[in-house]
């Protein structure tokens, strides 16, 4: 804005110009701050949400005794996969891999509301793990 008020200050011509530059801009601006905010909002909304986890062992993995699980929709597959190493007392080494759908394996950057949304069925989050590579 100080490059438009050098400019406008400079010639008298193109003060007319650049007001009308600035007019536009300032009619932009409003409408993305009124989207930004929404997008917030929903966001807000999401983080106080639960979701509803499955968590089924697959090949060599033990078997989890809790197997459903509710977590904040903000969190990340990173987080899950922390957990259940901690839950099933896993050495710091050991890999644990984590599945949808019995297919892929998400991003560890992940946040379980995105995976819920496309993947999730009957209101949970169906998520297989295991320590040896199983699919994908």
């Amino acid at each position: 804005m100080a490059d438009d008020e050098v400019v406008s200050s400079s010639a008298g011509d193109s003060s007319q110009t650049t007001t009308t530059e600035s007019d536009s801009n300032k009619n932009d601006v409003p409408e993305m701050q009124n989207v930004d905010t929404g997008l917030r909002k929903t966001q807000g909304q999401a983080l106080k949400q639960k979701i509803d986890l499955l968590l089924k062992a697959t090949a060599d993995a033990p078997i989890m005794k809790q197997k459903k699980w509710s977590v904040e929709a903000d969190r990340k597959v990173s987080s899950i996969i922390q957990f259940i190493k901690k839950y099933l007392k896993l050495e710091a080494h050991e890999s644990l891999f984590l599945y949808v759908n019995q297919s892929f394996a998400p991003s560890p950057d992940q946040i379980i509301l995105n995976l819920y949304e496309c993947f999730g069925a009957d209101g949970k989050l169906i998520l297989h793990y295991c320590k040896t590579q199983a699919w994908g």
